[in-house]
């Protein structure tokens, strides 16, 4: 992978960002001014101040930093800047109105797109209006699983579609996958036409042999583990774990009681210890519910465990006799080609994502067995790697050799250290987004994130 990037044109780089614009703007059209705003929460923005950050930023690093324009809103840094408003004050800013909002929104979006004219952008210009376009992505998976932390109904989106039982089901896929190990180089390329800082660059790690499951672990799987006692027994929790457990388990999002769901949401409320994964509870008969966005629905067993945070993921593995993989493991295991040594750009080769290969982009609007969509496999036969959920590793965000911060210098430095990296995206992830070698992170307790994990034998 020696390449010069891909070039993209001017009307490319115009549909992609009004694609993006399409999205969050479904994402939100039917919320009620008051769900807007919603309740104050740790994990989660106003979605009325979020959609106006999006906009704002898009205005900063194209029409401000790149552009040299003056501000199109007086006092817009004061409401938008996420780097300088804290997270608590945003609900108590004076916010422009949701009509406001969104004009505002619309004269940003006219303005980049009119800045690009029909010229090719130079590599500069396209690196920004990159950064924003997969900003917006980004936020746009946060304001979708903001819907299912606060209980409002599914959203609609124009791309989802009537999914085959072809693609939905698949029988279970059970066994581990064997990785030779070796020099293997982690990181991206320079040939991608945009890479955040924390992905620079590909560097030579050296790992031994290992076992890898061929499929992230299913609710049916972490079920028997809840069954058998495991959020009370000490013996598969780490310290930290057991601090988290015994503190009443994440209490941010146990405390997001929409008017809906207030009764609903009893059973995880913060005065309780965490006694299985979020969204979960027991009928009487004994059968595992799953509350997926405004309702509860039977807890499908073939599906990937989802909204378990770090510290449930590694009580699991102890609790099986097994442990996560490092980044740089689930990473070769996702990437390389056994007969060349080759380095995939995803699981099945360099052609990108298809509805086939990988559920991404909010298509089927949820989760698919673990066993679906085998055209996505990597060439060491490991499933689903890219799509469904993300997954956590055992790895710390650290800064790969030779770090060197982007322009957007609050992107992953403040973190380092102090997050755990995901990898692989989720159905809500967009799919120009995401590749092998992407890092997500979050800390290790959070539990609201469309999040599970496979494992690798000890």
């Amino acid at each position: 992978m020696t390449s010069s990037p891909e070039k993209i044109s001017a009307a490319q780089l115009i549909e992609l960002l009004r694609e993006a614009r399409r999205r969050t703007l479904e994402l939100i059209a039917d919320l009620s001014d008051e769900q807007m705003i919603g309740p104050r929460l740790t994990i989660v923005n106003p979605l009325l101040w979020e959609i106006g950050h999006i906009a704002w930023t898009q205005e900063f690093w194209v029409l401000r930093h790149l552009r040299g324009q003056r501000p199109l809103v007086e006092g817009a840094d004061a409401l938008y800047n996420s780097t300088e408003v804290a997270h608590d004050t945003r609900w108590e800013l004076l916010l422009p109105s949701r009509e406001k909002t969104l004009a505002y929104m619309d004269t940003v979006l006219s303005r980049v797109t009119d800045s690009l004219g029909a010229r090719e952008p130079a590599p500069e210009k396209t690196y920004f209006h990159l950064l924003v376009l997969f900003h917006e992505d980004m936020h746009d998976e946060a304001i979708t699983y903001t819907r299912q932390t606060l209980g409002y109904p599914p959203p609609k989106l124009s791309v989802a579609e009537q999914t085959t039982n072809e693609k939905i089901h698949g029988a279970p896929l059970l066994g581990d996958a064997q990785i030779p190990g070796g020099t293997f180089m982690l990181g991206a390329f320079p040939d991608l036409p945009f890479v955040f800082d924390n992905e620079k660059w590909a560097h030579p790690v050296e790992l031994k042999p290992f076992r890898i499951g061929r499929a992230p672990v299913t609710n049916g799987q972490f079920a028997a583990f809840v069954d058998d006692g495991g959020y009370r027994r000490r013996e598969f929790w780490s310290a930290e774990g057991w601090r988290w457990l015994e503190s009443g388990g994440s209490p941010a999002l146990e405390r997001s009681f929409s008017k809906f769901f207030r009764r609903e949401q009893e059973h995880i409320s913060s005065s309780e210890k965490a006694e299985h994964p979020a969204y979960w509870k027991r009928e009487s008969g004994g059968r595992w519910l799953q509350r997926i966005f405004d309702r509860y629905v039977a807890l499908g067993k073939d599906l990937p465990v989802m909204h378990v945070n770090w510290y449930e993921a590694d009580a699991y593995c102890r609790w099986s006799g097994r442990r996560l993989p490092t980044e740089a493991e689930w990473e070769m295991a996702a990437s390389v080609e056994p007969a060349t040594g080759r380095k995939r750009l995803f699981p099945w080769g360099n052609d990108a994502p298809t509805p086939s290969r990988a559920n991404l982009d909010g298509r089927a609007l949820g989760l698919v067995e673990v066993g679906a969509l085998p055209e996505g496999d990597s060439a060491f036969g490991c499933r689903q790697m890219i799509g469904n959920v993300w997954e956590w590793t055992a790895s710390d965000l650290l800064p790969y050799p030779g770090f060197v911060i982007d322009p957007y210098k609050e992107y992953s430095q403040p973190w380092f250290g102090t997050h755990k990296v995901l990898r692989g995206g989720c159905w809500a992830t967009r799919s120009r987004l995401i590749r092998n070698s992407w890092r997500n992170f979050y800390t290790p307790d959070r539990r609201d994130v469309w999040a599970g994990f496979r494992t690798c034998a000890l």
